[in-house]
């Protein structure tokens, strides 16, 4: 399951939250810095996958597929 506690290299904005992955950012990129599998062409784009799947966020998809 998510936790709050995950370690991540992502710098934040000035409210805190942390910065937007980019939409062209590689599925392969995501599975292997986050440890998850998708289950789709490593070389689809991030931002087609979450439109595709019906999340609004990598957070969003993360929370569900941990």
């Amino acid at each position: 399951m998510y936790t709050n506690n995950m370690e991540t290299k992502r710098t934040r904005t000035s409210k805190g939250s942390f910065r937007a992955v980019r939409r062209d950012t590689k599925v392969s990129t995501v599975e292997k810095k986050y440890g998850v599998d998708l289950g789709v062409r490593s070389d689809m784009k991030l931002g087609n996958y979450l439109s595709k799947q019906g999340y609004s966020s990598l957070s969003s998809m993360l929370r569900n597929k941990k």
